[in-house]
């Protein structure tokens, strides 16, 4: 058997266990019973349980949240066949279909110079596609902002809202004065703290804060989201580490104070020294 015959088979075999999980008289309860919207959460999940995969260089690890994800690719197309709107087959040859409108420089005779001009083209050609539906529906101009995702990470959207933004002007022209722009939000929140500002306004101005963060992100060539994760991650592990230094020697972290707290806390960072600084 062809290695496309195996794939073949494989997807064959996958869409014929969720038809019958999702079988009306021997089905799966818990199966049959789930909606396009109950669905959603778990296809979030699984994609950043990809996310973890890739950044722990696990292969087998990947192999299988690849797996987890193709299903809920595969649960989302069976409701959907169920509802007569689309089937597996319409959407594997719609992102096929789509790739090779995109990729004009490899199935077709456009000639792209290097990954900064394809990703020129990329955006612009999924302009073009946008203006297209508009126009299709009858809807007035599009935004440059639309069809940037709602549901999306909120680091992650902001800074797709900007680098839309910035494509058609809308930038600062170096970091200069994204750093000032920072300055001027964090001087903006102490001032409604100061002044007893309800709790709205405050997040009002966190949420300032963390757009202009992302931003000068952006303008430094960091993604905010991977940025974050990465804290987080070395968070973590200091962290435990702090928690075995107590645990080992008997002792509660809830009963230390907190100037012994911060000596654990240097003692773990100078043992997993290159995770980087706090």
């Amino acid at each position: 058997m062809s290695k496309d015959q195996k794939t073949e088979a494989g997807i064959d075999r996958l869409l014929a266990v969720m038809a019958r999980l999702r079988d009306r008289d021997t089905g799966c309860p818990w199966d049959i019973e789930q909606t396009f919207e109950t669905i959603a959460p778990y296809t979030i999940e699984e994609a950043y349980e990809v996310a973890d995969a890739i950044a722990a260089r696990d292969m087998g690890h990947l192999r299988d949240e690849l797996g987890d994800l193709l299903l809920q690719v595969v649960f989302h197309a069976r409701m959907a066949e169920e509802a007569d709107a689309f089937d597996f087959e319409a959407v594997a040859r719609g992102i096929a279909d789509k790739m090779i409108h995109r990729h004009p420089h490899v199935f077709g005779g456009a000639d792209i110079a290097d990954a900064e001009a394809q990703t020129v083209a990329w955006e612009e050609q999924k302009a073009r596609e946008r203006q297209q539906k508009a126009d299709a529906k009858g809807s007035p101009a599009i935004s440059a902002l639309d069809g940037v995702a709602s549901a999306l990470p909120a680091l992650m959207r902001a800074l797709k809202l900007q680098r839309r933004a910035a494509r058609v002007g809308f930038d600062w022209p170096n970091s200069g004065p994204v750093f000032a722009k920072v300055d001027e939000e964090m001087a903006e929140l102490r001032d409604v703290l100061e002044n007893g500002a309800d709790q709205q306004r405050v997040a009002d101005e966190i949420g300032d804060l963390l757009f202009s963060v992302v931003n000068l992100a952006r303008h430094l060539d960091v993604d905010a989201e991977e940025a974050l994760r990465g804290a987080n991650r070395k968070f973590e592990t200091r962290f435990r580490d702090v928690e075995t230094q107590y645990r080992s020697a008997g002792r509660s972290m809830a009963d230390e104070t907190l100037a012994d707290l911060e000596r654990a806390w240097q003692r773990a960072k100078g043992r997993l020294d290159g995770i980087g600084s706090r």
